[in-house]
């Protein structure tokens, strides 16, 4: 069975799982997230999906630690990105995605990303040679991080 678990709800974590990291930008990338995991469902994968792409997100709150709002998203995707067995790390070549370089940046070491970035992302260069340097596994498609992700 798929079990979804979305920000900020508590991280009841259920066989495998997998965390969605990469592009959201305050909702302007593509919500590859559905994608993936309506993709995963119709492959009958089975665990856990933590998305950090919290429905009722408000654009207006202001970003910084005092913000309780603000405070409980970041501190519930770093413990999500923390718990995870797999990262999915996808980078939209429509955005900038700082948070999504952050990511890569904590997570590179841990041998549980698996990364897609694009010809057309702004910093596709720093993104290989990272995934390089720390052995990160890339792949070249879309459709690649998802069988990538169903395998394991």
């Amino acid at each position: 069975m798929l079990k979804v678990i979305t920000a900020p709800e508590t991280l009841a974590i259920e066989g495998q799982s997998i965390f969605l990291a990469g592009s959201i930008e305050q909702d302007t990338a593509e919500n590859w997230q559905d994608r993936l995991i309506r993709q995963l469902s119709e492959a009958a994968w089975q665990g856990t999906i933590l998305n950090p792409r919290r429905a009722e997100w408000d654009a207006s709150w202001e970003q910084v630690a005092t913000n309780p709002q603000f405070a409980e998203q970041v501190n519930w995707e770093l413990a999500a990105l923390e718990n995870a067995d797999r990262i999915a790390l996808y980078f939209d070549p429509n955005t900038r995605s700082p948070i999504s370089l952050l990511e890569l940046g904590l997570f590179a070491r841990t041998g549980k990303m698996i990364v897609y970035c694009p010809t057309g992302f702004w910093r596709k260069g720093n993104v290989d040679i990272v995934c390089q340097r720390y052995q990160v596994r890339q792949v070249e498609s879309f459709e690649e991080l998802v069988k990538g992700l169903r395998e394991g």
